[in-house]
């Protein structure tokens, strides 16, 4: 089982937030133009942070398992909301940058696995959240 989150409000401003993940200490706000200070990244960002870093560690141990010479992954997200059907949803583009000695095939192996990642799952599919009122 995965440590806890803990989130809460930290009386530095009125969305900051402290967040607690086992021992790191992170901050997180709205922006500015939605009436936050800008303190820490807003919680999209988190989203995106987690999606982004769980794509490339997942690249980085595909090709050591696999001997390939990659030799940087960089990856880039953005965040908006579209329509789809008539229904606003939400969409995550992201950009994968590989560098190194590779062939077109270990690209696009590379591209498949990283939609194979935990976080990119997750996403991709309904997650079941359980909510409770603590004491």
């Amino acid at each position: 089982m995965s440590e806890f989150v803990v989130v809460a409000e930290n009386a530095q401003g009125r969305y900051q937030q402290a967040v607690t993940i086992g021992q790191h200490h992170l901050l997180a706000d709205e922006p500015a133009s939605l009436g936050g200070a800008d303190a820490g990244p807003a919680p999209f960002d988190y989203v995106m942070a987690g999606l982004g870093a769980c794509t490339s560690i997942t690249l980085r141990m595909y090709a050591e398992r696999k001997g390939i010479a990659l030799t940087r992954v960089s990856v880039a997200l953005s965040h908006e909301k579209i329509e789809v059907d008539g229904v606003s949803r939400d969409r995550i583009e992201r950009t994968i940058t590989l560098d190194g000695t590779l062939t077109a095939e270990q690209r696009q192996r590379l591209l498949e696995i990283a939609n194979k990642c935990p976080v990119h799952r997750a996403l991709s599919s309904s997650f079941v959240i359980d909510s409770a009122l603590g004491s």
